[in-house]
């Protein structure tokens, strides 16, 4: 009875949409079909709403996601009766752009990324267009690590040629793209890290002058300090940007930073507070200035001055800019937690220190100072300061287990202390980006709002487990 009832109400939209064609039912026939079951019938009643007014589109997107749900892997548009439909429409209908822009949409929010690069390249190419379809679909790929694609987007834009207006800042983005894969991964050799600084040499030389160079001078600087140990290399190009008269106050002082974080691996550590000073001085009321003067209370800590350097973080806690304000709210809290009690200072200089060494990249001396607090010092409340500290290192250096192993011992031993929180969305992290493991990501991404439901990453959590849920996030 229910059954006949269903098929009487399309019946009757569809006499309807005779009548009125120029409102021909869509939503409502589909709405039907969803509440029958036949999904395929569903889908393509939206398909219609939008070939029919190409302006549908966003509604019907909204009205898609809903109807399909997000029921585990075929859920919401991950259910594979959508894509074979509009694979069919593109077929269907070539001179259509708003079928394949749909399925880019979908093949973006299920992070197929390389389908993506096969239909942006053909509408480009269809189209004749500028090359922007690919140069966002770059960005997006970097943001979501996505580098080998990500190449080969911003390399096509590139081969376009120079009369395209993307076509300098993909030349620049493909670099920086280079630079981002290259110094995420574990095992990078000399010879590709010789190469990439090669790379940017010639493209500081080609855009000397250009606002785009500078995003080119930043990275080859961090490349040369981090990566090839030649800060003297980074000072001098540096110095010699700061210098040129043109270059805007604010850009200059973000260089100046850049200078003294230098100077502080070279363990420079008067000439990099001299630096960080000039620019609270010169910004006090801005959010860079805060930033200097955080980057001072850092270098007090690492020389073990802990006093000065909780008296300048409690005055950044009231920090306008969010993330300084918890940076020195942390810093605050994990010198008032380890001394706190019984003012014995040792501990935290010996953890200091190692965090100093992080910063300069000194992976295995940090992880043995850190593991000599333990020896020395029984008795300490660094215990989730240090695992979450080692877990850092750990997924730098590719150890995934291992740093897996330092995110769950905090969550079992240190579950309310300052990390816990921290490690419960960077366990989830580890395991989205890095294992690749996207049920145990979502269920630590869950973890994050139930268990800490008043951190400071509860908005992110929540978003990145709706994305991997499935979740049409663009439209709500």
């Amino acid at each position: 009875m229910e059954e006949q009832l269903y098929d009487y109400a399309i019946d009757t939209y569809k006499k309807g949409r005779k009548q009125t064609p120029e409102y021909p039912y869509y939503y409502e026939i589909a709405e039907v079909y969803k509440r029958k079951g036949d999904l395929k019938a569903m889908i393509n009643e939206y398909l219609d709403a939008i070939e029919f007014k190409e302006s549908e589109l966003y509604t019907a997107q909204n009205f898609l996601q809903n109807s399909l749900g997000y029921d585990d892997d075929e859920g919401g548009f991950k259910n594979p009766i959508l894509k074979q439909e509009l694979i069919k429409r593109i077929q269907q209908h070539p001179d259509k752009i708003v079928f394949p822009e749909f399925l880019i949409f979908i093949q973006k929010q299920q992070k197929d990324f390389e389908g993506a690069f096969t239909q942006s390249k053909a509408l480009d190419k269809r189209q004749k267009e500028d090359g922007r379809r690919l140069y966002d679909l770059a960005k997006l790929c970097v943001s979501n690590e996505q580098y080998e694609t990500a190449q080969k987007s911003f390399q096509y834009v590139i081969d376009k040629g120079d009369k395209y207006s993307y076509y300098d800042m993909a030349c620049i983005e493909l670099i920086n793209c280079d630079y981002q894969y290259l110094t995420q991964k574990s095992n990078a050799t000399s010879e590709e890290l010789i190469a990439l600084e090669n790379k940017f040499i010639k493209a500081v030389e080609k855009y000397k002058g250009s606002q785009l160079c500078n995003f080119l001078v930043s990275n080859l600087a961090k490349l040369q300090t981090y990566y090839l140990n030649k800060p003297d290399a980074a000072i001098t190009l540096i110095e010699e940007l700061i210098s040129n008269p043109g270059i805007d106050a604010t850009t200059k002082a973000e260089f100046k930073i850049q200078l003294g974080d230098i100077y502080l691996i070279k363990n420079t550590i008067w000439d990099a507070s001299l630096l960080y000073s000039q620019v609270e001085k010169d910004f006090k009321f801005e959010p860079i200035g805060q930033e200097a003067k955080f980057r001072n209370a850092k270098l007090s800590y690492y020389a073990a001055d802990f006093n000065w350097a909780k008296t300048q973080a409690n005055v950044l806690k009231g920090s306008t800019t969010k993330l300084i304000a918890n940076d020195a709210l942390d810093l605050s809290l994990i010198i008032t937690d380890a001394i706190g009690v019984d003012t014995n200072a040792a501990p935290l200089a010996r953890f200091s220190a190692a965090d100093l060494l992080i910063l300069q990249h000194k992976y295995t001396e940090a992880i043995a100072e850190m593991d000599s607090i333990n020896k020395v010092f029984p008795v300490h409340t660094l215990g989730d300061d240090i695992n979450f500290k080692k877990a850092e290192i750990f997924t730098k250096l590719g150890k995934y287990p291992e740093a897996e192993k330092m995110y769950k011992d905090i969550l079992e031993y240190y579950p309310t202390e300052l990390y816990g929180d921290d490690a419960q969305f960077k366990l989830a992290e580890l395991y989205e980006k890095k294992i690749k493991d996207i049920e145990k990501a979502k269920q630590s991404y869950q973890e994050v709002l139930t268990k800490y439901p008043g951190s400071i990453y509860v908005v992110e959590a929540r978003k990145r487990y709706r994305a991997l849920r499935g979740d049409n996030l663009d439209n709500g």
